[in-house]
């Protein structure tokens, strides 16, 4: 097996912040983990809501997985006062944010909060257009360490300008804040948004479904499978603090088993972030052994931070391939029929090169570990026969990481 070794050029590309960068350095040097509340909540949030989804993250073990933020999104604000600072809504979060952020972080947890670029969030609530700098400091004071910032309601506004306005801000208040861009991708972030957040929307929202599209009328949502597809292209783009969001997951919101590991498997593929959308004091356990699966968390959160790529599609089989730091490679085979699917890969012959690092990865005449990181086993194989034969269900994935054996 060779192992191309990464160039000290192609390293430091992936690590060095530009000196220009508005936003706090040193911040999400992997893709950042934790809950959010729009997928399941929506609006219904409540003070009473993120207490109970921090003590359900550290007594499933999602914290223990490396789940770190609890951020609530949108309607937590009704209006803002005589001097224009935001007011929370007292019936909902009657100790304040401020409080609730304390007893996020007596957690051993990160808190997170949502505003708008526009004039109004897509709630209907107050955004933080001609506040972004007394947001910013209320942020500071209550002690937010994570900010998903919407962008609706954002006539005549420029993209690149607002967010850098909010970004500065946050700068300025002093209080280290990770800055999430939700700008859906129209303005093509992956461009400029390095030097202005940590991560950024590439798409619109998504759909609680695996493989559908969703009309709200005037607007679209996606599948996961659709929001797969949106990031062709774009994995140039992502590495360490900063990386591509494909939006939050859906795993634990009505998928079958099948389609949950796969949805979980290709998000840790893409190294994109993993903020769960679910009901964490509700989970049964399919859902909680696919969002702890510490084998597959480990490929999204290799310290390398290349993002995986699509290598091939073989009779509805699509085929990715992602390089880690220590040498060894994951790579899925992701069944995108409803059908079973039956093929063979013969290691012999197996050899791949990332077309953008330049690294291959070759199977043939190797002393190589090949662990399947959902069945949490080796395999194995016959005498005299380097093969692998597949049998995937419909929406199913096979996940290996594929490293060097350690000499004992």
């Amino acid at each position: 097996m060779k192992f191309t070794k990464i160039t000290l050029a192609v390293a430091m590309s992936l690590v060095t912040m530009v000196a220009v960068a508005q936003k706090f350095e040193g911040l999400a040097m992997t893709p950042p983990m934790g809950w959010n509340s729009w997928n399941k909540f929506a609006c219904d949030v409540s003070e009473k809501l993120i207490k109970e989804t921090a003590d359900a993250m550290v007594t499933t073990g999602m914290k223990d997985a490396g789940y770190e933020y609890i951020v609530i999104d949108d309607c937590w604000q009704i209006g803002r006062d005589s001097l224009g600072f935001i007011v929370v809504d007292p019936e909902r979060f009657p100790s304040g944010i401020k409080a609730l952020a304390d007893y996020v972080h007596s957690k051993g947890l990160k808190f997170g909060i949502y505003s708008c670029a526009g004039d109004k969030t897509c709630g209907g609530r107050p955004g933080s257009r001609g506040y972004e700098y007394q947001d910013a400091l209320m942020y500071a004071k209550w002690g937010v360490d994570y900010l998903k910032y919407d962008w609706c309601f954002t006539e005549h506004l420029n993209a690149q300008g607002a967010y850098t306005t909010m970004s500065k801000a946050l700068k300025e208040a002093g209080h280290p804040i990770v800055f999430s861009l939700c700008e859906w991708g129209g303005n093509k972030p992956w461009l400029w948004a390095k030097e202005v957040g940590h991560l950024w929307r590439t798409t619109g929202d998504i759909h609680n479904c695996y493989d559908c599209v969703y009309s709200h009328g005037s607007w679209t949502a996606w599948g996961a499978m659709q929001i797969l597809d949106m990031q062709d292209g774009l994995r140039q783009y992502a590495g360490p603090g900063h990386w591509n969001d494909p939006d939050m997951m859906q795993v634990g919101n009505g998928m079958t088993y099948n389609q949950e590991r796969s949805h979980f498997s290709m998000w840790a593929m893409i190294a994109a972030p993993l903020m769960s959308g679910n009901d964490l004091r509700d989970m049964n356990p399919q859902t909680l052994s696919v969002l702890t699966n510490k084998e597959v968390i480990a490929v999204n959160q290799d310290k390398l931070g290349i993002q995986g790529f699509r290598h091939e599609v073989k009779d509805s089989v699509e085929t990715w391939i992602k390089p880690l730091s220590d040498g060894s490679w994951a790579v899925a085979f992701l069944n995108c029929s409803e059908q079973v699917r039956k093929f063979s890969i013969d290691w012999n012959t197996f050899s791949v090169t990332d077309p953008l690092y330049k690294m291959t990865l070759t199977t043939k005449d190797a002393n190589l570990r090949f662990r399947d990181v959902w069945e949490k086993k080796d395999l194995t194989f016959k005498r005299k026969k380097y093969q692998s034969d597949f049998v995937l269900d419909g929406d199913d994935i096979v996940m290996l990481v594929i490293s060097p054996k350690v000499k004992k």
